[in-house]
């Protein structure tokens, strides 16, 4: 297992769900969710198997060994086996907040998308909040996943802003929201 020189320690575990540095024999089924679900992420076009092999070479491995990097991300488990990645993107260390990520396989959705997110927020808050003691922790979201709102809201995040007609999606105008949640204990 690979370790991030950023953090202590490497795996965090709460009941039957661990949080590990991504690993590289991940990439083929980030690929495959990430073409799936382009519709919410960030990305302009489909992946390509090369695409995926050059991003993992030269911007996730040389993440590791940084004293700041700019995006820490992680493979998400339980019971062992993959359900998803993301991480904490965008970080700004000096005013000591970053967006969370994550994109879980793209069948568990229908069933179990609040379940994962839940467990995955709380890994991820331990990383945040307790290990590098960041200030904020905040999504950017298309608005186009209502269920994640909810989620949020329960895993103590608030509506932060709403930046309107932000993002245009198959011809329309859509807002990107943003939640946030600060650390309390810092």
């Amino acid at each position: 297992m690979k370790k991030y020189k950023c953090l202590i320690q490497s795996e965090w575990i709460s009941d039957n769900f661990s949080l590990i540095p991504i690993r590289n024999d991940d990439k083929l089924a980030i690929l495959k969710m990430r073409n799936e679900q382009i519709y919410h992420l960030r990305q302009a076009e489909l992946l390509t198997l090369e695409m995926q092999e050059a991003y993992f070479e030269n911007v996730v491995a040389k993440l590791f060994d940084q004293k700041n990097p700019n995006q820490i991300l992680f493979t998400f488990l339980e019971k062992g086996e993959f359900i998803g990645y993301g991480g904490l993107v965008h970080i700004n260390w000096i005013d000591k907040n970053a967006e969370v990520s994550f994109i879980m396989r793209t069948e568990l959705e229908k069933e179990k998308f609040s379940y994962y997110w839940e467990n995955y927020l709380s890994l991820l808050e331990k990383v945040a909040f307790k290990d590098l003691n960041f200030h904020k922790i905040f999504t950017y979201a298309f608005d186009l996943r209502p269920h994640l709102y909810s989620v949020l809201e329960k895993s103590g995040f608030r509506e932060e802003a709403r930046l309107k007609e932000h993002c245009c999606f198959q011809g329309k105008y859509l807002d990107v929201v943003i939640n946030s949640k600060l650390n309390r204990n810092a």
